[in-house]
C-alpha cells in the first residue's frame, strides 16, 4: 500500500545505501567529535510482503525485524508521518566489526533511515536522516560523520553537525582486539559526576581539534586527544590499553585514542609510520586484527548502486 510520504517508483524498484565506519570521541571530544573511515556498509532494500533482513560480513546478525537497520528505516518513516510503513527485504553486506567501537550500530540505523528516505522521494534528505539517527542513539558523534563524512563536531539537541578540515596525507591504524566492548556495558562505568579540573581539561583539549585541523598543526593532535572524561573509567574492560597509547606514541603516532565505547585503539598517522605502529599495537590487540584507513565519505542513497563509487577499504590488515 502507498503511504502519503511515498514517492513514485516501479514496483521492482530497488533502493541502496553506503555508509561508513566511524570513530568517536577522538580521545578528549566525548560525545562531540568523530570521524568516517572508509570501510563501508552496504545495503540494498526492495518493498516485500513482509520485514526481512539477509546479511553477511561480520559477526552474526538474526533476521528479524527487530534489528538495527529496520529500526533506522522504521524511524525515519515515523518522523515523516507514516505509523505503518511498507515492508522491506534488506540485504545487508557489513565490513564494520560489531560491538568494536567503530560506528556497526549507527552505521546501521543511518542505513536503514536511509532507505525510508530513499524511498520516499528523499523527503528527510541528508539533515533529516541525520536528526532521526542522531536522536535514536542519543548522541550525534558516530552518526554525524556515517552521514556527512569526514571529521565532524556534532551537537544532538539542537540537531547541529559541522565539518571540520580534513588533514592531508594521514592514515588511521586500528588495532581491533578480538573481544567486544558492548556500549551500555562501557557507558555504564561512567561515573554520575566528574571534577571540574577534569571537565575543564577536557573542554580545552576538545577545542584544539579543530584549531589544529584548520591551521595544519598536527603536532598538537596529541595534546588534542587526551582524556580523563571516559577513557580512564573504562580502561578496565580493556586490558592493556594504557600500555597500548604509550607505545603507539613512541612508535610515531600523531594522536591515539580509544573508538568510541571501544576496545579499538586508534592511531592517527603519516604512512612512513603505519608498520612501525601496527607493531607497537600486536600486544593489545592479541588475536585480533588491525587495520589501516583513510578518511571515509559520508553516507550515499537512493535508486543508484554506491558501490560502484566505494571507498578503497582496508590497506593491510
Amino acid at each position: 500500500m502507498m503511504g502519503l510520504a511515498m514517492a513514485e517508483h516501479p514496483t521492482d524498484a530497488t533502493f541502496y545505501a553506503r555508509v561508513p565506519a566511524t570513530l568517536a570521541n577522538l580521545g578528549s571530544g566525548f560525545d562531540a567529535l568523530g570521524v568516517a573511515l572508509d570501510l563501508y556498509l552496504e545495503v540494498r532494500g526492495a518493498l516485500a510482503s513482509t520485514n526481512q533482513l539477509h546479511y553477511s560480513g561480520q559477526g552474526k546478525v538474526p533476521n528479524t525485524p527487530d534489528n538495527l537497520i529496520h529500526q533506522g528505516y522504521r524511524a525515519a518513516w515515523e518522523a515523516l508521518g507514516e505509523a505503518h510503513p511498507p515492508p522491506i527485504a534488506i540485504w545487508a553486506h557489513n565490513p564494520i566489526p560489531l560491538a568494536r567501537g567503530m560506528g556497526s550500530s549507527s552505521a546501521a540505523l543511518v542505513a536503514g533511515a536511509a532507505l525510508a528516505d530513499a524511498i520516499s522521494g528523499h523527503k528527510l534528505g541528508r539533515d533529516g536522516v541525520f536528526r532521526v539517527t542522531a536522536a535514536l542513539e542519543g548522541h550525534p558523534d558516530n552518526v554525524a560523520p556515517a552521514v556527512y563524512g569526514g571529521f565532524v563536531a556534532a551537537l544532538a539537541d539542537p540537531p547541529l553537525a559541522l565539518p571540520l578540515p580534513p588533514p592531508q596525507g594521514l592514515l588511521f591504524v586500528l588495532g581491533v582486539p578480538a573481544y567486544e566492548v558492548p556500549t551500555p556495558e562501557a557507558r555504564a562505568a561512567l561515573p554520575e559526576r566528574v571534577p571540574r579540573a577534569d571537565a575543564v581539561f577536557n573542554l580545552a583539549r576538545s577545542a584544539l581539534w579543530p584549531a589544529a585541523l584548520y591551521s595544519g598543526r598536527y603536532e598538537a593532535l596529541r595534546e588534542a586527544a587526551k582524556d580523563r572524561l571516559h577513557q580512564p573509567y573504562r580502561a578496565h574492560l580493556m586490558p592493556g590499553l594504557e600500555g597500548a597509547l604509550e607505545s603507539v606514541y613512541a612508535a610515531g603516532a600523531l594522536a591515539a585514542f580509544v573508538g568510541g565505547a571501544g576496545p579499538t585503539l586508534a592511531a592517527l598517522a603519516r604512512p612512513e609510520q603505519v608498520g612501525d605502529i601496527r607493531e607497537a599495537m600486536r600486544a593489545y590487540v592479541g588475536e585480533g586484527t588491525t587495520l589501516v584507513l583513510g578518511l571515509g565519505e559520508g553516507l550515499l542513497h537512493g535508486t543508484k548502486d554506491p558501490s560502484l563509487v566505494a571507498g578503497s577499504g582496508p590497506r593491510e590488515a
